[in-house]
């Protein structure tokens, strides 16, 4: 057996800074810090954070005062922010990724200008929340949808003053159907599917295609409830290939690998690389004899620390 090695792979600069943030955090104020839902979606990284004192939270009442407050990567709604600063913590850090806030901002304006947002995504997300979380309803309207028969059921106040924004870790290839779609029943709708998805899902779903190709069988590291992860494992299974989402080494099932030739290996953008390494080292036990790496795209991305870390 050989195994196709997907890159880029892993960890986005966005869940990078959200774990910088949180151990920054611990170093200069100490245990116990509060993060207000999970801080990424990946199982490792919580026990891991959970280890060195921090607790996750769902409800302020959980927060005694002079506390710690960090938001997750996947952002708050205005509300839940308003409230925070209205209560007695000593420090309240913003984790959220600055690929989300830009989304947070357009809608912003949107609500501003008195434009109603149909947001493309998945119900119930915490990004989704936060997002929508930073709309007036009393201004207009914003909407969810998830698919092409969303598009045909949607009904808006205005036609003529609508934008649409994506949920940064959706599939590109299904964004782009809907789009096509949205188009056709508004067609003075405005927006751009780029600039929503985040560059990291862009770059791991083109790096997948181009090891499915050459690949009996994909393995997605990842958690799953992590969106990003779970939008490759879609991506593979539409194109029929036998595909699995494993949290870690201890998911992989031997079975799996009867008559495999070639393994595909990728990572969804909150997985650490330890997890990665202890996979490759198992599958070589198993008889992977050569591991090959794919580049799909480079990346240099890097988002700065909040100014009270430094």
């Amino acid at each position: 057996m050989k195994i196709l090695l997907a890159k880029p792979r892993g960890l986005c600069a966005g869940v990078k800074r959200a774990i910088n943030i949180v151990e920054l955090a611990l170093k200069k104020y100490g245990a116990p810090i509060y993060v207000l839902h999970e801080l990424v979606h990946n199982k490792y990284i919580i026990n891991n954070l959970l280890k060195q004192g921090v607790i996750f939270i769902e409800n302020f009442s959980e927060i005694p005062d002079n506390s710690v407050l960090i938001f997750s990567a996947h952002g708050v709604s205005k509300s839940i922010r308003q409230e925070a600063y209205s209560r007695n913590f000593n420090v309240i850090l913003d984790a959220t990724c600055p690929l989300v806030k830009k989304n947070h901002i357009k809608v912003t304006k949107a609500n501003n200008k008195g434009n109603e947002v149909i947001l493309i995504g998945h119900h119930g997300h915490p990004e989704i929340n936060s997002t929508i979380g930073q709309y007036n309803n009393d201004k207009g309207g914003i909407y969810l949808i998830k698919n092409i028969k969303d598009v045909y059921n949607l009904k808006v106040k205005n036609i003529n003053k609508l934008l649409f924004i994506t949920q940064t870790t959706f599939s590109i290839d299904d964004a782009s159907n809907i789009i096509n779609e949205l188009t056709k029943s508004f067609p003075n709708i405005i927006g751009q599917i780029k600039s929503d998805i985040c560059y990291a899902t862009i770059n791991r779903q083109k790096a997948i295609k181009k090891i499915a190709k050459k690949s009996d069988l994909i393995l997605i590291v990842g958690s799953k409830n992590s969106s990003n992860s779970n939008r490759l494992l879609e991506l593979i299974l539409k194109i029929n290939k036998p595909a699995y989402l494993i949290d870690c080494v201890n998911d992989i099932n031997i079975e799996w690998l009867r008559n495999i030739k070639i393994i595909g290996l990728t990572a969804g953008a909150s997985v650490p690389n330890i997890l990665i390494l202890q996979i490759l080292k198992k599958l070589k036990k198993l008889g992977v004899k050569h591991v090959i790496e794919m580049q799909a795209n480079d990346e240099k991305m890097f988002f700065t620390l909040p100014k009270i870390l430094k």
